[in-house]
């Protein structure tokens, strides 16, 4: 197959223990500079991925963030899909019993109620600096904007976690989509998006000669599911949930032995 693009998940697929880039996937993916296009497909916030892009020599492509909710070809907006804000308002209503965190992006800003424990780790593990604000106070400037969130982010005890989710389930399930990458964690975004509705949109408004037949794609999580399914080449890395690999093509080692880097060698280089 004549695959001209590569689409890859960030964490717990691209990054190491450290959540760091490791030297093998540095030089993997430049090496494949004008021959494969390569698109960094993430959760993250669009901040969060520019460095990376910069360390991996391909800070012109485009990016596609929070799981699809937002694709930026560098200044240009391809596609932006936010959370209505009945949804946030319900959110915040029911953390307000609970401990847990709760943090809203918009574009490429992102919002705290303060700096705890879950904000610092956050802020840590993706090198970005959160905006501390109350969430009454982020939501009335959405409103004023006449914006959205692109993600809300929810995280704290498993127990409240798991009481949040069926809450937000039981009287939005026809608006979002939430992910659970762990039992700690509750990714959420609009309904109509996903990595894959991502990729369809960007290749029609920028790589129009490329088909999903053309795509190698990479991921570890839910989230990257209906991706891997349905390109050319879809691959899980060992470290990926059961569900994933059940569904992917092929098989690499995990993100902490360079998985992908492995296997763009051996499909490109050897």
């Amino acid at each position: 197959m004549n695959y001209n693009m590569i689409c890859t998940d960030i964490d717990g697929t691209l990054l190491d223990k450290n959540r760091e880039l490791s030297t093998a996937t540095i030089n993997s993916i430049k090496g494949l500079d004008e021959i494969i296009e390569t698109i960094l497909i993430s959760s993250r916030m669009p901040s969060a991925m520019y460095h990376l892009q910069e360390d991996l020599n391909i800070k012109d492509k485009p990016i596609i963030a929070y799981n699809g909710g937002l694709i930026l070809d560098q200044d240009k907006v391809l596609s932006s899909t936010t959370i209505p804000n009945s949804v946030l308002e319900a959110a915040i209503g029911l953390v307000k019993s609970t401990s847990i965190h709760l943090s809203l992006y918009q574009n490429d800003e992102w919002y705290v109620p303060e700096f705890d424990y879950w904000a610092n780790r956050e802020a840590n593990n993706t090198k970005v600096k959160p905006q501390r604000q109350k969430l009454e106070d982020t939501l009335a400037l959405f409103k004023q904007r006449d914006l959205g969130a692109h993600k809300i982010m929810c995280m704290g005890d498993a127990n409240e976690i798991d009481y949040l989710y069926k809450k937000l389930e039981d009287l939005h399930a026809d608006e979002i989509i939430l992910y659970r990458s762990k039992d700690t964690y509750i990714e959420i975004a609009h309904r109509s998006i996903s990595k894959l509705t991502a990729i369809n949109t960007l290749i029609k408004a920028k790589y129009p000669e490329t088909k999903l037949d053309n795509i190698v794609a990479f991921g570890d999580n839910y989230n990257d599911i209906e991706m891997l399914s349905k390109v050319g080449l879809g691959v899980a890395v060992e470290n990926s949930k059961q569900a994933v690999k059940q569904v992917a093509d092929d098989l690499t080692e995990s993100n902490f032995n360079d998985g992908v880097a492995n296997y763009i060698n051996k499909i490109f280089f050897d």
